[in-house]
């Protein structure tokens, strides 16, 4: 009733001619096509190394035997938490995913995080020490951080796959673009915590700015950067489910084809592992940047 009374303006929301909507979407897309066309090439040369990379290491734990893994495996969880019950409970997991049939899975979703994880340190950590370094370099990188981060993850598998076509690479993109924004707010954040007083007692025993950053801020930030380490690791595996429908082969394949055929046992089994894993490195991740807040505490308390 009110619509009839109300000029046709205030009842319906004037848009653009769909005709109009229709030529622009086809001009970007159809501009788009064309540029990766055009640079297929340097595309390939650019992926090619992280390609070799992730599939030696795929390799490497797909192939070499289960004990050695698991004792490597162990080792890492036991040096970074120091605590018994975690390494017990690293050994009890894995041995309860082996048991039910998904190891090598397990190992393929493993080869996959450790990339992941590895590139958005080596990318998040300069980024966070540009931004706290820098207020302009803050206030421009913000707004994508906060793009990528609200952006839903499956609307990141369009442009990747048409840059980088179907396979593990461009999941590979995806998943790294979805998990790196901790690191580098968390990278910022910790340095920008570093006490201002023990900053000018570096300056006044001479440091310079590259020495201030390595030998103060970084070691002090530590405990912080390591928690964004922790929330990259948890985002990449909470991302394999969704890279599964570009190519990306482990757990998160399973899970998929368990949703489209409707295995609700063999969904369960492969998301147990992955929450498995997910805990595996959480526990290990928090009991090592606890360590470092103390180990921080005492040199500069």
């Amino acid at each position: 009733m009110a619509c009839t009374l109300l000029p046709d303006l205030f009842c319906e929301f004037p848009s653009l001619d769909d005709t109009t909507i229709r030529i622009a979407r086809k001009s970007i897309d159809d501009g788009f096509k064309g540029l990766v066309r055009a640079y297929t090439n340097a595309i390939d040369v650019l992926v090619q190394p992280l390609q070799v990379f992730l599939n030696f290491l795929e390799n490497l734990f797909v192939n070499s035997p289960w004990i050695i893994i698991l004792a490597v495996m162990v080792a890492i969880v036991y040096y970074g938490s120091r605590d018994i019950r975690i390494t017990l409970g690293t050994i009890a997991s894995m041995l309860a995913i082996g048991l039910v049939g998904l190891w090598n899975d397990t190992m393929v979703t493993l080869a996959m995080v450790t990339v992941c994880t590895l590139i958005a340190i080596l990318v998040g950590i300069p980024i966070g020490i540009l931004m706290a370094r820098s207020e302009r370099a803050q206030s421009i990188i913000n707004p994508v951080l906060d793009v990528m981060q609200t952006m839903p993850s499956f609307v990141y598998l369009i442009p990747v796959v048409m840059i980088f076509g179907i396979g593990k690479v461009p999941g590979l993109i995806a998943v790294v673009i979805y998990a790196v924004p901790p690191m580098i707010r968390l990278t910022n954040l910790g340095i920008r915590l570093v006490d201002k007083e023990v900053l000018e007692a570096a300056d006044a025993f001479g440091s310079s700015q590259w020495q201030r950053l390595k030998n103060v801020q970084i070691p002090l930030a530590l405990p912080t950067i390591m928690a964004g380490i922790n929330q990259t690791i948890m985002m990449s595996l909470a991302m394999v489910v969704v890279a599964s429908m570009v190519g990306v082969g482990g757990l998160g394949r399973n899970v998929l084809q368990a949703i489209n055929n409707q295995f609700f046992t063999v969904g369960f089994l492969n998301g147990f592992a992955l929450v498995a894993i997910a805990i595996i490195f959480d526990r290990t991740s928090q009991a090592y940047g606890k360590r470092l807040q103390k180990h921080s505490e005492v040199i500069h308390g």
